[in-house]
């Protein structure tokens, strides 16, 4: 008696309502996405939505107490209430049971091999238990309320120190998450990366040549550069790797980067990087291209190596790290300090190359991904560029926040696909995925050629904070060729599950989701930057040589 009890007590204390509706919500959150969720975030989504569901039902009876309206008879209640939890366990279990083929059916569009047979039951523990804790901070809080409440009642009304109590507790509660739980996070999180960007990779050797940036000729340290600095330096395409593919009139790419660590302000190291280029003759290359780095100053190789091989090497890249953090985290405590890097390097490299003599000038291009392409395009004013443009910028998995990308899809042209619009008559602006469809590639493009390289099944593009309650255009049919037919609207859960899927993004295989292929960026490059000499069979013959498709896992 005294185990069985407290057990009764507990018992009904819980809304079978709530529980019933937390667990409809538990099994839409099983059903597939945009990509395939790792284990810890399906836990995530599915721990959330069975207490999110469990609130709404739970806030339901209370709005039926308030209101003083009549509950079952005392037997007929209980067993009520025990069909209802009856119902909610065959429903888990249910939806538990399928929940392996629903994120096959995401896996399999992919090329990915299915999932653990073991991976419903892991779920379901640890869900439920993630669940439970939730209810106990939430009875924790109406805890401390209620305690507030009483203590103010001797001076103020009731429903007064109720308010003001549910007041003090949600004072309470959120000092210590902002205060001690998100700073503390924040500052691991800041602390970590800082030790991984300093960290020099046994492989990696300061470049001896002394038209290599790191090199003892050159304006930057080594170590200054950051640990994607120096990948990005020492991952140029050699003139040897030039030559064994085309044979002669090669010349070996110019890459310039300065570190974070490189100087102490915005203005020092664009003066830095400008130098740099001048040191090393970026402005002599027939193609020059800024390059806005990914919150942690990584550069992705595809999009730099691709359009280095389809100019034979006569390419010169320049880009400046703004921090060190993820993207998702520089967002968070950096929202402006990428865009400000951006817009510096854009100015003061545009100053120099429209000074320059047009007829010998390279040609000027913009790169980045995500949150660099977000960043780059906000690097430059349409209206202070518009009497002498730049030649074209290439920008892949847009985040959903880019504001020119958001413009375009809305004005899409009637009947194109949210995933894929088709912009006016195409001669600015053109949006490719995986099946290569920008056309021929001068076949009616203007002087200026925009390229957004974007998969449907990229969470960090297509994300919407209005799926909480509204069906996002891109769920509607034709559906983008890697999105799941399975995948499903619902309010509130989709949400949780595509924030989810912001987390999971670059575990995708490679060509889908936020891990863009060389491949495609090959394309891209090819129709915006428009070398000379190239035929289809030699665009075939480079994605083979230089492509990581092949490479990608099959079922």
């Amino acid at each position: 008696m005294i185990v069985v009890r407290p057990l009764l007590r507990l018992w009904s204390s819980f809304s079978a309502a709530g529980l019933l509706l937390g667990t409809v919500l538990f099994a839409m959150s099983l059903t597939p996405s945009l990509v395939p969720r790792p284990v810890a975030l399906q836990v995530m989504v599915s721990g959330v939505a069975l207490a999110a569901g469990y609130g709404v039902g739970f806030l339901g009876r209370w709005l039926w107490d308030f209101m003083e309206l009549p509950h079952l008879p005392g037997r007929l209640g209980q067993f009520v209430k025990l069909v209802l939890a009856v119902a909610s366990l065959g429903i888990a279990v249910l939806s538990l049971a399928n929940a392996a083929a629903w994120q096959d059916s995401v896996g399999l569009l992919m090329n990915m091999a299915p999932v653990e047979s073991s991976r419903p039951v892991t779920v379901g523990l640890l869900g439920f238990s993630l669940f439970l804790l939730i209810i106990a901070i939430a009875r924790l809080f109406g805890f401390v309320a209620r305690r507030f409440s009483r203590m103010l009642r001797r001076f103020v009304p009731r429903r007064v120190s109720i308010v003001m109590g549910s007041a003090g507790a949600l004072i309470v509660f959120w000092l210590l998450i902002e205060g001690v739980a998100i700073r503390w996070t924040l500052n691991t999180f800041d602390l970590s990366f800082q030790q991984l960007d300093s960290l020099v990779e046994a492989d990696q050797a300061p470049p001896s040549a002394s038209e290599r940036v790191g090199s003892k000729a050159s304006l930057v340290d080594w170590q200054d550069l950051g640990r994607q600095g120096r990948r990005f330096v020492s991952g140029v395409v050699t003139r040897a790797e030039l030559e064994a593919f085309f044979g002669d009139s090669v010349r070996e790419p110019v890459r310039v980067y300065v570190g974070l660590n490189s100087a102490e302000t915005i203005e020092a190291r664009v003066e830095l990087a400008l130098a740099e280029m001048f040191r090393t003759g970026a402005f002599e290359r027939q193609v020059l291209v800024v390059v806005t780095p990914t919150g942690t100053g990584w550069v992705d190789s595809g999009a730099i190596r691709s359009v280095e091989y389809l100019h034979r090497g006569d390419v010169a890249s320049v880009a400046i790290q703004y921090s060190y953090l993820p993207s998702w985290l520089t967002l968070l405590t950096q929202p402006e300090y990428g865009a400000e890097t951006a817009r510096r390097l854009f100015e003061a490299v545009y100053r120099h190359w429209s000074a320059m003599d047009t007829a010998t000038r390279p040609r000027l291009y913009l790169q980045g991904l995500s949150l660099g392409a977000l960043n780059s395009g906000r690097s430059v004013d349409i209206w202070d560029i518009v009497g002498d443009p730049v030649h074209g910028a290439l920008w892949s998995g847009p985040p959903f926040r880019s504001g020119t990308w958001q413009w375009v899809t809305r004005n899409r042209n009637p009947g194109s696909p949210a995933w894929l619009p088709a912009f006016r008559d195409g001669s600015v602006i053109r949006f490719t995925n995986q099946e290569a469809t920008l056309g021929a590639p001068d076949e009616g493009w203007g002087p200026l050629r925009i390229v957004y390289l974007q998969y449907a099944s990229d969470p960090i593009t297509f994300f919407d904070p209005q799926s909480f309650f509204r069906e996002p255009e891109w769920m509607r049919a034709p559906r983008g060729p890697d999105v799941s037919d399975s995948l499903r609207w619902v309010p509130m859960v989709t949400f949780l599950q595509l924030a989810a899927d912001i987390l999971g993004a670059d575990s995708a295989p490679i060509g889908y989701g936020h891990t863009y292929a060389t491949e495609h960026y090959i394309d891209g490059w090819r129709a915006v930057s428009q070398p000379s000499g190239w035929t289809d069979e030699d665009i075939v013959r480079l994605k083979l040589r230089i492509g990581d498709l092949q490479n990608a896992s099959g079922p």
